[in-house]
């Protein structure tokens, strides 16, 4: 039987992670095959990294790892799974809006299919705000439209991934990781599971627009060149709407259609928008450089403070 683990990152979860843990347990229990639970502690300031000890001390199938202080919900997964040594790893967060109920049904549809990914897409979000569900639908779609690699609609990182796949990505060495974007751009063979997505059962959402809009811009510059395209066109529209401005005023002056003296509104207008579009040039390229700069220093992604239920290590 292939071994299955269960890859949860937590980031001050201390309302949730105890019921995580048992409805997930009540799961796996239940399974024939071999499974554990990797816990990754993403720098948590409540008492999520005593109650994580607490499980791992009474269950010796639970793992966890204490990172040395918050970095992030991508890098966490991304610790899970480059300390995953199972043939099947299923990804779902502590706050249960995925349900691991949903667990067995993923490893249904791998056997049936065969499949090296099975992504979950959420046919519902229960508890979520129309923006958030509103910029979130938006969002996957220009994504699609910006990226050269396809991405499937409506999905998180809920989904379960096969040895293969958790090989080539731990290949990756780029730091600013859109994991769900990069299992795409893996390849293989990849369907999907639809899913009524749940309320969380306490606590607060990890994801506010501040960090929504950083994960956003991550997954579009890390995946697509198209902003540097658009910002050439800008300019090149620019310096077209310039020439043809020349032309107008200077064929006004000497035909006499045009009384350039007085035409401070366009002269302005046209200040106005040639700056726009060169700050806009500026801060997209200034984007990608800020890229490299952080890949080129190639500091590591994440730090590990502490492993529970690691033998040897």
């Amino acid at each position: 039987m292939k071994k299955l683990a269960v890859i949860v990152p937590c980031y001050n979860e201390e309302a949730v992670i105890e019921e995580s843990y048992r409805r997930t347990r009540e799961v796996l229990v239940k399974l024939p095959n071999p499974t554990e639970i990797i816990y990754i502690n993403d720098g948590s300031q409540d008492k999520t990294r005593s109650l994580l000890n607490s499980i791992a001390a009474n269950d010796p199938h639970v793992k966890v790892i204490h990172f040395s202080r918050n970095f992030g919900h991508q890098p966490a997964v991304t610790a899970g799974i480059n300390n995953c040594d199972a043939d099947l790893a299923v990804i779902i967060d502590a706050d249960m809006q995925d349900p691991p109920e949903l667990i067995p049904d993923l490893l249904e549809i791998q056997e049936r299919e065969n499949a090296n990914v099975v992504y979950c897409v959420r046919k519902s979000r229960e508890g979520e705000s129309f923006f958030k569900l509103f910029t979130s639908k938006a969002f996957y779609r220009v994504m699609n439209y910006m990226s050269e690699v396809h991405f499937p609609l409506d999905t998180g990182d809920f989904r379960l991934v096969d040895r293969k796949v958790m090989n080539e990505f731990n290949r990756f060495k780029e730091r600013g990781k859109y994991i769900r974007g990069l299992i795409s751009w893996v390849g293989f063979h990849q369907v999907p599971y639809y899913y009524e997505r749940e309320a969380r059962i306490a606590g607060e959402t990890k994801y506010p627009i501040s960090k929504m809009l950083k994960f956003a811009s991550t997954a579009m510059l890390y995946f697509s060149k198209k902003p540097l395209r658009l910002a050439t066109s800008l300019g090149f529209i620019s310096v077209l709407v310039g020439i043809i401005l020349a032309v107008w005023f200077t064929l006004g002056k000497i035909y006499g259609f045009s009384n350039a003296e007085v035409g401070w509104t366009s002269i302005m207008t046209s200040i106005i928008f040639f700056g726009g579009v060169q700050l806009l040039t500026v801060g997209v390229l200034g984007q990608y450089v800020g890229i490299l700069f952080d890949e080129i220093k190639a500091r590591p992604e994440y730090i590990i403070d502490e492993k529970r239920n690691y033998e040897n290590e």
